[in-house]
């Protein structure tokens, strides 16, 4: 099969808005979700803030077998799934099981999970091997508990590339409805707001400590100095747009492009991977740059990713030749929910015509790009890009754009 591969629902938990409209108001008015800890005692740790998900209360949204056997992250993807599917008029006892797949990214999922783990198990011996079988475990646990709550039996999996793997999972969501499966739930909700997952992200060196939440996060800024980390995500629906016209449903755009690359080993003197993700991205949805209306930035907050990023863009693109935003700055990094929230929202520009802000940045004129800050852009939006980067060298691009209309795409040759 091959045709447009469209999203027909979307789910999200973010620090900024509980639901899709929630956020998407919130973050074109500029609202943050950005606050002092309050998921653990962060008061002895050099970062204090986070963005936590706001009026989350899970016995509120689902059964109440399920609160036991599954941790905080678990419970806002399952959450989402169900908005994701609600919003693409999904009832999946309605569908062949086979039919409906899930695929999803985790990043630093498990850590909650295994330190709850440990605390129970530490004074029984074996507690390190129950802790790591718990980590393990844990990357397939928001893919499978989505996949048995909704009789979903068709191929799935879980992708780890830290950020990137958010794009990873829409990317083999995409190539596993080309390959014949009619509908697939994918993205990420990830987080690692605990005692134990902060300290994990604190000894990667990219975590702000500044105490202000409103200068904590300032990508492509003078004064940034490192991310702040948050929790959440998005949840979309995909299908191919033949699926999508044969039962009505109307699309908010098509994942047009996907690609991925990996950085060279450090010292080998080769260029950083992300201008070739973005021109592979480019070159799989068709399209030349000037075609793309905005990019959703991966914003990393540390001076050299930024320039990385900063000179990938003009290369492809030229100075300031295209807006540049990145709402994640309300949000914090989100792991794999990051890109997939970035997706939605690029989703939601292409609807309302409006590019979302990014908040309390002063850019520097050295980046030379063009970046939305404060207040929302009104623009037309046909083709957005989506840029993520992980831990390591993982690099990620999609292609996000209008719908062509389904009700004269044929989508199935």
């Amino acid at each position: 099969m091959t045709g447009s591969i469209v999203v027909t629902g979307l789910g999200i938990t973010a620090p900024n808005g509980l639901g899709t409209e929630d956020y998407w108001q919130a973050t074109l008015a500029g609202k943050s979700g950005i606050a002092e800890i309050t998921r653990f005692d962060a008061d002895r740790y050099p970062a204090k803030l986070a963005g936590e998900v706001p009026g989350f209360v899970a016995e509120d949204h689902l059964p109440s077998r399920l609160i036991p056997q599954t941790d905080h992250m678990t419970r806002l993807a399952l959450v989402a799934a169900d908005w994701a599917l609600a919003d693409a008029d999904v009832v999946p006892k309605d569908w062949e099981s086979f039919d409906m797949g899930v695929v999803t990214a985790s990043s630093a999922g498990g850590f909650e999970f295994g330190e709850r783990e440990l605390r129970n198990l530490w004074g029984q011996g074996g507690g390190y091997v129950s802790a790591y079988q718990s980590f393990a475990w844990f990357y397939a646990v928001n893919s499978g508990q989505i996949s048995i709550r909704n009789g979903m039996r068709g191929p799935s999996g879980v992708l780890v590339a830290d950020q990137a793997g958010g794009l990873d999972a829409l990317a083999q969501a995409r190539r596993q409805i080309r390959r014949g499966t009619r509908l697939v739930v994918a993205g990420g909700v990830d987080g690692s707001i605990c005692s134990w997952g902060h300290v994990a992200r604190l000894a990667g060196g990219a975590l702000s400590t500044v105490s202000d939440r409103d200068r904590a996060y300032l990508p492509f800024d003078t004064a940034a100095s490192g991310h702040v980390p948050g929790e959440g995500g998005a949840l979309l629906v995909m299908e191919s747009a033949a699926t999508a016209r044969a039962r009505g449903a109307r699309p908010y755009g098509e994942i047009a492009g996907c690609a991925s690359t990996f950085d060279p080993r450090p010292g080998s003197g080769r260029p950083p991977g992300l201008e070739r993700t973005i021109r592979l991205a480019l070159d799989d949805a068709g399209i030349a740059p000037g075609a793309v209306d905005v990019v959703f930035a991966d914003a990393a907050a540390v001076p050299e990713a930024d320039r990385i990023e900063a000179d990938a863009l003009r290369a492809v693109f030229g100075p300031g030749a295209v807006p540049v935003t990145a709402p994640k700055t309300m949000t914090g990094r989100l792991l794999s929910g990051a890109a997939p929230l970035d997706v939605a929202s690029a989703l939601l520009s292409i609807r309302d015509g409006l590019i979302p802000p990014t908040v309390n940045v002063a850019p520097s004129p050295g980046y030379g790009l063009d970046l939305v800050c404060d207040e929302p852009r009104e623009a037309p939006v046909r083709t957005a890009l989506v840029l993520a980067r992980g831990h390591g060298g993982f690099n990620s691009a999609a292609v996000v754009r209008r719908a062509v209309d389904t009700s004269t795409e044929s989508g199935d040759s």
